[in-house]
C-alpha cells in the first residue's frame, strides 16, 4: 500500500513539465553516453577564503564545542564505586607484590641476598608485635577483599543479588567480612 503510494507521488512529480526539465537536466541520456556526446560538468569554487584557518587547529576547536558528559563530580559517591575500585587496586596490589617478591626471589642468589624461607622467618621474628601484626594485615587485606569482592562479582555472573539494595548491603558484607579475615589472619 505504501509502496503504491510512493510510486503515485514519483510519478507525478515527473509528470509536471518543470520537475520533468529540472531532474532531468542534471542526467545526460544514455545515447548521449554511448557516443561520446556527453560531457561531465562539475562546478567549480571561485571564491577564495580570506581568513585561512590553520588545519592543526581545526579539531581542538571542535572539541571545545562537543558537549561534555556529567562526570564523577555531580554524583554521589557509593559503596559501588569504591567496591570497584578497590577490587582493581586490590588485584594489583596483590598480583604486583607476588612478582616483585618472585623476581626478588630468583634473583637473590646472584645478588647475595637471603630470601630463602628460614632468613625471612627469622627476620620476621625479630620485629616488634605490634610491626608483625601491621605487616600481616597489610599483606593479607588485599587478598581477602579482592578474593571476597570477586566471590560477589560471580554471584552477579549468575544474575543473582542485583538490586540496588542487595548490591549496597553485599557490598558493606564484603568490607565487614575481608576486614574481619584479614585481622583475623594477622593476628595467628
Amino acid at each position: 500500500m505504501n509502496s503504491q503510494k510512493v510510486a503515485q507521488q514519483s510519478l507525478r512529480r515527473l509528470a509536471s513539465p518543470s520537475a520533468l526539465t529540472s531532474s532531468m537536466a542534471k542526467f545526460a541520456s544514455p545515447a548521449a553516453i554511448a557516443t561520446g556526446r556527453y560531457m561531465q560538468i562539475r562546478p567549480t569554487s571561485s571564491t577564495t577564503t580570506t581568513n585561512t584557518v590553520d588545519p592543526t587547529k581545526i579539531l581542538p576547536q571542535q572539541r571545545l564545542n562537543r558537549p561534555v558528559a556529567p562526570h564523577l563530580s555531580i554524583y554521589r559517591p557509593q559503596i559501588t564505586w569504591y567496591a570497584s575500585a578497590l577490587h582493581r587496586i586490590t588485584g594489583s596490589l596483590a598480583s604486583g607484590a607476588l612478582y616483585v617478591y618472585a623476581s626478588a626471589y630468583l634473583i637473590a642468589p646472584v645478588i647475595g641476598w637471603h630470601l630463602e624461607s628460614a632468613s625471612v622467618a627469622a627476620a620476621f621474628g625479630a620485629l616488634p608485635l605490634l610491626a608483625k601484626v601491621l605487616i600481616k594485615f597489610g599483606l593479607a587485606m588485599p587478598v581477602t577483599f579482592h578474593s571476597l569482592n570477586g566471590i560477589r562479582h560471580l554471584t552477579w555472573d549468575f544474575g543473582k543479588q542485583l538490586t540496588n539494595q542487595q548490591v549496597i548491603r553485599t557490598g558493606w558484607t564484603v568490607v565487614g567480612l575481608s576486614t574481619a579475615a584479614a585481622l583475623a589472619l594477622a593476628l595467628l
